[in-house]
């Protein structure tokens, strides 16, 4: 100390201390500052210095599965694209080359629908339009949302190929996927045949379970008299089968009731006279609505009902009505609501369908695309439409005619129950039987000799004997599925899956471009024909599948007039599950390529849950079909995104949250860290209270990074201390924080977890750096070196030197999810060095000896600073203290050689009973701790005396 105490009682001290200086500020700003780095991004070609820096190195191929190309981005799609965004850069980062092709989904019946729409607003008929130009129109609206989504995404900071994206409308894509189509039919694998399926009338075309959602709706309920004709059992004769259903429409399609053999039926005479036959458990629940004065006569099983035969109520119309109405016998058929007997219509369900089947009873397809009777049914023909509640109300003309008729027994239009509707336009759907294309699930590959390198292909990795359904729920189980219930969830659809209908009856899709010979029925199975309609779909589209160019492809070994051209286009599932052959195998994308030149399935497919019975299934199906794997060796879920009250979104709710409003009010960064803070793989929420937790959990992120940015000003590889055991020791105990966080990030990357990713890397930065670290050295960062020689001590050159190493590791760690704020940091720091982006995980340096006892050590330490901490905050609420640095501690145990004055920022502590009070040394004017060196106010401790050296 000098002698010169009233000089420094007076003198500013503060050019004698290191102030940190940054140029990164405080406010984010992000809105206004991410477009500029994008477009930096785009100008330097950022997506190609990535490929070119880790050409050569392991692969990681994600496949992206195509959005919809219609309409803005919404929440989900976000969400979906910041987690792929997520995966690719990590593994970037991890050293790999991991190229991101986006694409979309371009065809099919929601991009129709709308163009459609469009039409009637202009009352034109979409009919009356040539198909050529009808899809062209359906080509140019799909092309401008892929621009407007592709733009969307870009500004999401998502990183990729987004100068050749792929779109399965390209003439190679559906050039492929009609050759994926014809690898089904060359082996076999397909049939035509006449199934229910679920049938939109609305939109005039079947739909794939994918495309159907349910919705409670309240039905007319009907009980309905069918008067026997026949029986064994004599007592049977003119009593009356009771049926019960909540879709009266399909009265006019009956054909059969089905009974339980083992239900025990009753017969009961009523009030009017009549014999009823119904289910004996299922009475009393008919009596609640209309048997409510009968008394059983007799009973038997269902059994003993075979040979029974009814009438239909309408018999008197004739013709197809006036035909017996068989009992059989039904597996299905249960007491838990109804009469116990069920009417059978094979046209419009599934287990009818297989009974009467099985029984002789073929569909009559009485019901057209547009839910109207056909015109020459003997009831109700040219009437509907089926889905219109006042078509099947109490009073429609169904239960009207069979009020007449005598044989309507209770009617109401009060039944609650679940029923599937179509996704798009909302309206009800029903089962229809119509004549589809389909791909067998259980159809056997058990061919002695391969018919085509298709079938080769197949029977080399599934084996003889082995059906679609078996190859499919083997490459399920080889399947890596996060989070794991996953495999359960599509193992059970595809286990219980029916055959997969392939053909829509609509315009805008791929044809199904099958002659079939008219004599027989069958498909045309010619290579060489199939060869030509791949190559002119290849040079022109789908509208090179016409009845005009029909016998250039057949050539002259086939007469066109001999055989049926298919007009049905393809389930656009089929499109986007045969988007591997022509994304990763094509060889239009070389970076998609393995370098040995193999097929080998994408590393991952990343979408939502619903896409277990949507993209993961219909992928799987279609390699599974034709290559005998699965295309991906993971698969990753995540769930739906619902308001801040856990309600689904919804337009009619108005409750939606557009993505690109967000990142308008808040930035890229703040809902890219939204996306990947939530569990992404449940439901998850999104509502502005939580994106203001968000928006303060980025704030201190980035504060983290403003503080080492303006720790490290002027920071030289010549201050570097270079022998990590020379450090003090809460250095070597940080450096061994960051190593554990450097694992666990790792491990986070490898599982995709990256919830546990960025809360690993937040609550680091605020717990062990901010609160903690930072806290306690910006005493030394500040006072332990001479601005004016430059000379510091080797504790502050160690803790730059631990700063720096922090630095590269935390902006490498937080690039994958903070993309543009990251890229800030690092060109803030390094202006000259390129992106961020380029770098890869960082390098930290080595530990001498084991950590463990070090970092038990200073888990002891900080709990007990948390401790003093909470004894000071009294003290500075009652105003007896203003900071820590005045206070003065008194603790049980000392903990060795811990400089603990420094760890707690206080005076001075003591071993004693705990007790903290206010201390009564003087504070230094430097660096205002209060020391008993200090001589009076303003003067120097003997640690700033020594650092300016009697400046």
């Amino acid at each position: 100390m000098t002698d010169s105490a009233p000089a420094q009682e007076t003198r500013d001290y503060r050019d004698t201390v290191f102030l940190p200086k940054t140029g990164f500020p405080m406010k984010a700003g992000l809105p206004q500052k991410e477009p500029a780095i994008l477009a930096k991004w785009l100008e330097q070609n950022l997506e190609g210095q990535i490929r070119e820096s880790r050409k050569d190195r392991a692969q990681f191929i994600l496949h992206d599965g195509p959005p919809y190309a219609n309409g803005d981005m919404h929440i989900g799609h976000a969400l979906n694209h910041i987690l792929k965004d997520m995966v690719v850069r990590t593994q970037t980062l991890k050293g790999k080359d991991a190229p991101y092709v986006p694409g979309w989904d371009c065809h099919g019946l929601p991009i129709e629908w709308k163009v459609e729409e469009q039409y009637r607003k202009k009352k034109l008929n979409k009919d009356e339009v040539p198909v050529e130009e009808f899809r062209a129109e359906c080509r140019a609206y799909a092309q401008h949302w892929v621009d407007v989504q592709r733009e969307q995404l870009k500004r999401l900071g998502i990183g990729g190929d987004w100068s050749h994206p792929y779109l399965t409308m390209d003439f190679d894509a559906e050039a492929t996927i009609v050759r994926e189509l014809l690898k089904f039919a060359e082996s076999g694998q397909l049939y035509r045949g006449a199934k229910p399926v679920m049938w939109s009338p609305v939109e005039k075309t079947a739909l794939a379970e994918a495309e159907v959602e349910y919705e409670d709706i309240t039905s007319t309920q009907i009980d309905v008299a069918f008067e026997i004709t026949e029986s064994p059992i004599a007592e049977l004769v003119g009593a009356r089968a009771v049926i019960w259903t909540t879709t009266p429409w399909t009265i006019p399609v009956n054909q059969a009731l089905a009974y339980g053999p083992d239900v025990l039926y009753g017969l009961y005479e009523h009030q009017d006279g009549r014999r009823y036959l119904l289910s004996a458990e299922l009475k009393n629940h008919v009596s609640d609505r209309w048997l409510e004065d009968a008394h059983q006569i007799a009973s038997w099983y269902g059994r003993d009902l075979a040979g029974t035969i009814a009438r239909h109520p309408m018999y008197a119309l004739g013709g197809f009505f006036a035909r017996p109405r068989p009992f059989l016998a039904g597996d299905f058929v249960t007491t838990d609501s109804g009469t116990g007997l069920v009417h059978m219509s094979p046209d419009h369900g599934e287990d009818d369908f297989d009974l009467c089947k099985a029984n002789g009873l073929d569909p009559v397809f009485a019901v057209e695309g547009d839910g109207k009777y056909r015109a020459d049914w003997e009831w109700l023909g040219g009437q509907g439409s089926v889905i219109n509640p006042k078509f099947n109300a109490p009073d429609g003309p169904i239960c009207s005619d069979l009020r007449k008729a005598g044989a309507l027994l209770a009617a109401s239009a009060d039944y609650t129950h679940s029923y599937p509707h179509s996704w798009r336009s909302k309206a009800k759907v029903i089962y229809r039987c119509t004549p589809q294309w389909f791909v067998p699930m259980d159809k056997r590959v058990d061919h002695d000799t391969p018919r085509c390198a298709a079938e080769a292909q197949i029977r080399a990795h599934q084996g003889d004997g082995e059906t679609l359904r078996e190859t499919a729920m083997r490459a399920i189980a080889d399947t890596r599925f996060v989070p794991a219930k996953g495999r359960n969830r599509i193992g059970s659809m595809v286990e219980t899956r029916p055959d997969w209908v392939l053909s829509r009856q609509r315009a805008w899709g791929v044809p199904i471009t099958l002659f079939v010979n008219r004599k027989t029925g069958q498909y045309l199975n010619d290579p060489a024909v199939n060869d030509r309609i791949v190559a002119a779909i290849r040079a022109g589209g789908v509208d090179a599948w016409s009845d005009a160019r029909a016998q250039e492809y057949l050539g002259d070994q086939y007469d066109a007039a001999d055989f049926e051209r298919i007009t049905d286009i393809l389930d656009v599932w089929f499109d986007s599950g045969s988007t591997h052959a022509f994304v990763l195998e094509s060889g239009k994308w070389p970076a998609l390529v393995r370098r040995d030149g193999s097929t080998h399935p994408a590393d991952l497919y990343l979408e939502g849950s619903d896409q277990h019975r949507g993209w993961f299934q219909s992928s799987l199906l279609e390699s599974c079909g034709t290559r005998g794997r699965a295309p991906y060796k993971s698969v990753l879920t995540h769930g739906f995104t619902m308001d801040a009250k856990g309600m689904k979104m919804s337009k009619s709710l108005g409750n939606t949250i557009s993505p690109v409003d967000l990142m308008r009010d808040y930035g890229a960064d703040i809902l890219r860290l939204w996306a990947l803070s939530v569990d992404f793989t449940e439901d998850h929420r999104i509502g502005k209270e939580i994106l203001a937790g968000v928006a303060d959990q980025y704030r201190k992120l980035r504060n983290t990074f403003r503080y080492l940015l303006g720790a490290l000003d002027g920071f030289t590889d010549a201050e570097r201390v270079t022998d990590v055991a020379a450090m003090p020791e809460l250095e070597r105990y940080m450096l061994a924080l960051l190593a554990d966080l450097d694992a666990k990030l790792a491990r986070a990357v490898d599982d995709f977890d990256f919830n546990a990713y960025t809360r690993l890397l937040a609550d680091f930065c605020n717990e062990d750096l901010s609160a903690f670290y930072f806290d306690i050295r910006k005493d030394r960062l500040y006072c332990d070196i001479n601005p004016a020689t430059g000379v510091q001590t080797l504790e502050r050159a160690a803790y730059r030197t631990v700063l720096d190493t922090l630095f590269h590791a935390l902006v490498r760690y937080a690039a994958p999810a903070l993309v543009f704020t990251s890229e800030e940091v690092w060109g803030t720091r390094y202006p000259d060095a390129g992106s961020v982006h380029l770098l890869e995980w960082p390098e930290l340096p080595a530990l001498a000896g084991a950590t463990g006892g070090l970092v038990e050590k200073w888990t002891q330490v900080r709990a007990v600073r948390a401790l003093v901490t909470e004894r000071i905050e009294p003290l500075r609420r009652e105003k007896i203290i203003r900071s820590s640095l005045e206070a003065e501690v008194w603790l049980p145990d000392d903990a060795g050689d811990v400089d603990l004055e420094e760890v707690f920022i206080t005076s001075t502590v003591h071993k004693g009973d705990w007790d903290v009070r206010r201390t009564e040394s003087h504070k230094c004017g430097r660096c205002w701790r209060h020391l008993p060196e200090v001589e009076d106010d303003g003067a120097l401790c003997n640690r700033c005396d020594t650092v300016l050296d009697g400046q």
